[in-house]
């Protein structure tokens, strides 16, 4: 996936949210995920070592409340955040640019993946609708096909004959079709009868 921050947004952007209080490294995290959405979540790894630098730096500091180290913006972190406050409202139009990114990534990613599954399952139940060679399920699917071919023979044969009706249609010609019928079904017959 794209990068989310750019070079040293994330530091600053982590200063703003100490700005609204003082939260322990979870809370970041999580208030950087409900801020993506979803779509991004930043790990332990990334965040505890800018926390680490931030206070090295004197702009946070942090205290241990149980278990837990809650981490609280400084006065001189309060001051870089006001000589930078300009820089987060492009921070923030970036982040807007980056959800969208990161959800059309995703939404690409699980359209990929929709289709793929599709495909799959298609394939899986094609390769379970065809059955061993010369069994019953077989005969049955052939004989549906001919019931098929046999239809539309049919329906498109009544088509052309209705619209050549009012132009006249030579008996002879209907002859020809009940002798070339009977020649195909001899032919059907003759083909059956050599399987059996």
């Amino acid at each position: 996936m794209s990068p989310v921050f750019g070079h040293g947004h994330l530091r600053l952007y982590l200063l703003n949210l100490l700005e609204e209080s003082p939260k322990h490294g979870y809370e970041l995290i999580q208030a950087l995920a409900d801020r993506f959405g979803g779509t991004y979540s930043p790990s332990a790894g990334t965040i505890y070592p800018r926390l680490a630098k931030l206070e090295d730096e004197g702009l946070v500091t942090k205290t241990a409340d149980g278990r837990k180290t809650v981490y609280s913006i400084t006065d001189a972190g309060r001051a870089e955040l006001e000589s930078r406050r300009g820089e987060l409202a492009d921070i923030e139009s970036d982040l807007s640019d980056s959800v969208r990114r990161l959800a059309d990534e995703v939404r690409s990613g699980v359209d990929q993946a929709m289709k793929s599954l599709k495909a799959e399952l298609a394939s899986a139940k094609r390769e379970a609708r065809t059955p061993p060679a010369g069994s019953r399920a077989e005969s049955s699917e052939a004989l549906r096909d001919a019931d098929v071919a046999l239809t539309e023979f049919r329906q498109q044969l009544r088509t052309d004959l209705r619209k050549a009706s009012a132009k006249g249609i030579d008996p002879a010609l209907i002859g020809r079709l009940r002798e070339r019928l009977a020649q195909v079904r001899l032919e059907v017959r003759e083909e059956l009868g050599r399987r059996q």
